[in-house]
């Protein structure tokens, strides 16, 4: 069981930066592959980058390439989004998710997830 909690969001005006922290409660961080989705109001969750346990493969909703970057650091049990030139359609509340069996865009392929961090980008 791994408990995760968001930070970081807020209310930023379009082309500007935003950086999300989660903070995950485990001792065996490393074996966790770590996601962000996000979810605007009346859609569904949807994927937006995800990184593999070592941090050294990571993979992107096409509409945040170029503009968005995960990282992780293990030693602080911990991921990261950074958002910059962020566009009004990036509103939603951000939710990072853990597991350890199969890396995946789904939400099914994730069984842990954190409360979210709401992100308001006014234009």
């Amino acid at each position: 069981q791994v408990q995760l909690v968001e930070s970081g969001g807020g209310l930023v005006q379009a082309g500007g930066s935003l950086r999300l922290s989660c903070a995950a409660s485990t001792l065996a961080f490393s074996l966790y592959a770590m996601a962000w989705f996000r979810q605007a109001p009346r859609k569904e969750r949807e994927f937006v980058a995800r990184i593999s346990r070592s941090g050294g493969i990571t993979s992107y909703e096409d509409s945040v390439k170029g503009r968005f970057t995960i990282s992780r650091d293990n030693a602080k049990n911990s991921i990261y989004l950074q958002m910059n030139n962020l566009k009004p359609e990036d509103t939603a509340v951000y939710y990072c998710a853990a597991t350890l069996t199969v890396v995946s865009r789904d939400t099914s392929g994730y069984p842990y997830w954190g409360q979210g961090t709401q992100v308001t980008v006014s234009s």
